[in-house]
């Protein structure tokens, strides 16, 4: 396969960030070894994994002796005017942990012109048994528990709406595994994660409401086809509870195309259908993410 000599990119502040994480592990070597897409791409709340959800493997591109980062920033509009724009970094320490921290912000569109919401998400990973890639003929997947934080910052609308608190910690446990050749030849990925949440749009509209006000356990899905060592063609699924009555929300899901030019850059597109937002039902739109990787 042919790999394009990309540049380090530039990404501002989200660059700068990486590089003072980089600079922790003064004294290591630099982060690369890790075969192309095997981190996946930055999930929408920081960590690695598809654009939805989290998966098992470590961020970076760092092996087992490296630590690893990556950047990026992602954007998602709705039919109905809804945009969500989140960027990120992620630090992978010896392909064991896994560090992430992700803003996002959300425009209210007509549903509440001028207005918009912002969530701040603190990831921490930890792979506890397998691995999804050098073991990938065991039968038992690469398994990974994990602790996303969420802070709402915005929060007027969402206690209007009902709901209970600003900030919560969410636990999950993901499994990946990898199939070679299983699928016409190609490769085949599968994750399943299971995820403790009371949040209200992924956090957006805060957490608890009239509804309930207790962790519900949900489930996240994803299979990934992989045509090239560079290409990707993925389903996801994402379940959520509905906790408010002013606001009830559905399931999401994406369809997506992740691509890496070269080793340390990937772009996804996807077709996204978030359900019902708010007073708008059948949110489907795009979804673009750049990301850097080192």
């Amino acid at each position: 396969m042919l790999e394009l000599p990309c540049p380090r990119p530039r990404f501002g502040r989200i660059a700068f960030t990486v590089s003072l994480l980089l600079s922790l592990g003064a004294g290591q070597a630099w982060a690369g070894n890790k075969l192309l897409a095997t981190s996946g791409v930055s999930q929408v709340e920081g960590a690695a994994g598809g654009g939805l959800s989290p998966w098992a493997l470590i961020a970076g591109g760092g092996s087992r002796d490296e630590i690893g980062a990556s950047a990026f920033a992602t954007r998602v509009q709705t039919r109905g005017g809804y945009v969500l724009e989140a960027g990120g970094v992620a630090l992978g320490l010896y392909d064991s942990v896994e560090l992430s921290a992700a803003r996002w912000r959300f425009g209210l569109a007509d549903t509440v012109p001028g207005q918009s919401l912002g969530v701040d998400v603190f990831g921490l990973k930890w792979r506890v048994f397998g691995d999804a890639v050098f073991e990938a003929d065991s039968p038992w997947p690469q398994i990974a528990l994990g602790l996303q934080h969420k802070r709402n910052s915005r929060m007027l609308v969402p206690e209007l709406l009902g709901a209970k608190r600003a900030s919560d910690t969410e636990p999950y446990l993901s499994f990946s595994k990898l199939w070679l050749g299983a699928a016409g030849g190609f490769n085949l990925l599968g994750n399943l994660t299971l995820r403790g949440t009371r949040a209200n749009q992924m956090g957006l509209l805060g957490f608890g409401g009239d509804r309930g006000d207790a962790l519900r356990a949900q489930a996240e899905a994803s299979l990934v086809l992989l045509p090239r060592d560079n290409l990707a063609l993925g389903l996801e699924w994402r379940d959520k509870p509905s906790l408010l009555s002013a606001a009830p929300e559905t399931r999401a899901w994406d369809l997506f195309l992740s691509w890496w030019p070269c080793a340390n850059i990937n772009l996804t597109l996807a077709f996204l259908d978030l359900g019902q937002i708010a007073d708008k039902k059948a949110q489907r739109g795009s979804y673009l993410s750049l990301q850097a990787q080192f």
